[in-house]
């Protein structure tokens, strides 16, 4: 977009073509950001940002306000994003005095003002509104509550997880939710390639609470497995119980939600499920190949829920990492890996994680 000024004047029939230019030099901003912004953080972090309104502060100075779906979105924007967006409009727009990243009027962190201005804004990790108790930390057992069979693989924990950059906000979600499940990022949605580390770290939640509440109901599942047990109630006529058994639980784990694409009465059944434990302050962990609204077969009413909690990518390990992983991998089966061995076989395998302990293996 070339260089220019908007227009400018009081009237409110002015003030709503300020919004509509304003608004499209935010489209503008964000195209920019995508040609130049690799894939995944563009899709993770830019573009849930939206154009909210444009703010009079006097006859020619305007307040751009942009609304971020959540806070830990709202947070980054504010670290990672805002010199580069207040550079760009005092270039393009000079009546821009000031830009505010906010959360959505309806949030309950949000001020009587309804947003939360740059300089006052803190990281939080849970809603005022909340109960004070969590019906996934309690220690006090249901009587006659049936144990679910969890399908946890044990040794998914935080500790056997390698860090690094192409995972760390990952990890640092799940951390959250393991610390707070229900509360805040309802639900966490992961994404990303095939052997990343998507089911390793929703099995170190799982893992995680269990140890400190082993009375929890938490049920590890491939998307698969739900579609799966969708038909075998259709056959056998027995939604009643599919549905008692998962409205039960207090923690859905799902892998993979991709293989719901073209099933509709999964979907279906899976959409009221959501519902159910959302309002419920239970927690559901879903991981996919790709993006939310990027999902091709899903109903939008899916799509639109997914994004309702925190999304965020996994992305291909950098080499410090792949050599990181190779030494711990080797060194928990028992093998002193070399560290130029382990540069050596990282740097020909850049794929996945899943390809390294392969290489290890053989």
């Amino acid at each position: 977009m070339p260089v220019t000024t908007l227009p400018l004047s009081s009237s409110a029939n002015d003030a709503a073509t300020l919004n509509l230019a304003a608004s499209q030099y935010w489209k503008a901003f964000k195209e920019e950001s995508k040609a130049t912004t690799a894939p995944l953080q563009f899709a993770t972090w830019i573009q849930p940002l939206e154009f909210r309104a444009l703010e009079q502060l006097d006859v020619s100075k305007h307040k751009l306000i942009i609304e971020a779906p959540n806070r830990f979105k709202l947070s980054w924007a504010i670290e990672n994003i805002l010199p580069s967006l207040e550079d760009w409009w005092a270039t393009n727009t000079p009546i821009i005095a000031s830009i505010e990243i906010s959360l959505p009027l309806n949030e309950h962190a949000t001020r009587a003002s309804g947003s939360i201005p740059v300089t006052d804004q803190q990281p939080h990790t849970s809603h005022p509104t909340e109960p004070s108790e969590n019906p996934l930390t309690l220690d006090v057992a249901t009587p006659g509550r049936p144990i679910v069979d969890t399908r946890l693989n044990p040794a998914w924990t935080f500790d056997a997880f390698v860090p690094g950059k192409a995972n760390q906000l990952a990890r640092a979600a799940a951390l959250q939710v393991a610390e707070n499940p229900g509360r805040g990022y309802n639900p966490l949605f992961l994404y990303g390639g095939v052997g990343l580390g998507k089911s390793h770290l929703i099995h170190s939640i799982g893992n995680s609470i269990i140890q400190r509440n082993p009375n929890a109901q938490i049920r590890y599942i491939h998307a698969e497995t739900y579609v799966s047990d969708v038909v075998k109630a259709y056959q056998r006529k027995s939604f009643d119980d599919f549905k008692k058994y998962y409205y039960s639980l207090d923690l859905l784990l799902i892998d993979d939600i991709q293989f719901f694409a073209g099933k509709s009465r999964t979907q279906e059944e899976f959409f009221y499920a959501f519902e159910k434990f959302i309002a419920d302050q239970k927690q559901l962990i879903i991981t996919s190949d790709t993006y939310p609204t990027e999902l091709n077969g899903i109903d939008m009413r899916l799509v639109s829920r997914f994004s309702s909690g925190l999304t965020v990518a996994i992305e291909p390990p950098e080499i410090e990492m792949r050599v990181a992983i190779l030494l711990k991998k080797s060194a928990d089966v028992g093998y002193a890996l070399q560290e130029e061995e382990a540069f050596f076989v990282a740097k020909h395998l850049k794929s996945n994680v899943r390809e390294l302990e392969g290489a290890l293996r053989k």
